[in-house]
């Protein structure tokens, strides 16, 4: 199935040894972005996904590009604009936690995508939609490109999935943040948030609280994401319940879990699977990607998918 995708896709620098960022000599080149992320795990599954973004036409853009095109995602919907430059980003090493991560983003070539890029473009073949909350705070353009993207799909009857993804350091202010995401959940078919994120978007403190609430809005699937104890879902007037954490040998990078996560739920619904089988898939993608240093370079393809299943550990 053809699914798009609307995000800002970087460069990606990888440390190579522990310690601060400043102080790293070796450095591993990749691409990252949640929705690229999520655009390579459904690619790897099966489907089509065309990515829309903005580059520029710098080194970092091409490499861009490259990735994409290796990957089996779309470049149809990308937009490349001469003078513009290609944000990146740089990821420190860790043995515990999350890694240190520096953006080099502002003012960037996706940053600077309108309604009018939005309008331009053809949705003609696609299956469904994909937005997180990231781009959205990259600026006010893009937040206003984001909605006219919803509005587009919604006036085509073409289903959305939305990852609320928090990056509270990219928003002017705390409420502006929580109105904004919400009101691009209002009207999705499928809401992904993680408990943490629920609770200060929704004011619950449980799962079935959070999924409450977005049912509230009119939202008809709604996954929360439990971490390392897997997730909650619930169905409006349907099935819900827990879907275990599916096991882990060793942590390497959490970075890019809850991607992966989106694109297991995300693939499985195209497919035509139950919520609750969906939840699972995306428990086991997400796994996986946990045992991975890269952001993406780990999702598992469907046969790797189905092998890791059998093993019964990511």
């Amino acid at each position: 199935m053809k699914i798009v995708l609307l995000g800002e896709a970087m460069g990606l620098f990888m440390a190579e040894e522990v310690g601060p960022i400043s102080r790293v000599k070796h450095f591993t080149a990749s691409i990252a972005g949640a929705e690229y992320n999520v655009a390579v795990g459904l690619a790897r599954q099966g489907h089509t996904p065309a990515y829309c973004t903005r580059l520029g036409f710098d080194p970092m853009g091409e490499r861009i590009l490259d990735g994409m095109r290796e990957n089996g995602i779309s470049t149809d919907l990308v937009m490349q604009c001469e003078g513009e430059i290609t944000g990146f980003m740089l990821k420190g090493s860790t043995q515990r936690g999350d890694p240190d991560i520096a953006y080099y983003r502002r003012g960037s070539a996706a940053s600077k995508i309108t309604p009018h890029d939005i309008d331009g473009l053809d949705l003609s073949g696609c299956g469904r939609l994909h937005v997180t909350g990231v781009f959205p705070a990259v600026s006010e353009s893009a937040l206003a490109a984001t909605r006219r993207l919803v509005s587009r799909a919604q006036a085509l009857d073409i289903p959305y999935s939305f990852d609320p993804n928090l990056r509270p350091q990219l928003w002017p202010s705390e409420k502006e943040m929580v109105s904004a995401l919400n009101s691009l959940a209002q009207g999705a078919e499928t809401v992904l948030p993680g408990v943490g994120e629920g609770k200060l978007l929704a004011g619950q403190d449980t799962p079935e609280g959070i999924a409450a609430f977005y049912h509230s809005m009119g939202v008809q699937n709604v996954v929360v994401k439990l971490g390392g104890e897997g997730a909650y879902f619930s169905q409006k007037g349907g099935a819900a319940g827990y879907s275990a954490g599916f096991p882990v040998e060793k942590v390497v990078d959490t970075v890019g879990a809850g991607d992966g996560f989106a694109a297991g739920v995300i693939a499985a619904l195209a497919e035509g699977e139950p919520l609750e089988q969906a939840a699972f898939r995306g428990n086991v993608v997400g796994a996986v990607q946990v045992a991975n240093k890269s952001d993406n370079e780990g999702l598992p393809t469907r046969e790797q998918l189905s092998q890791v299943i059998l093993a019964g550990h990511a």
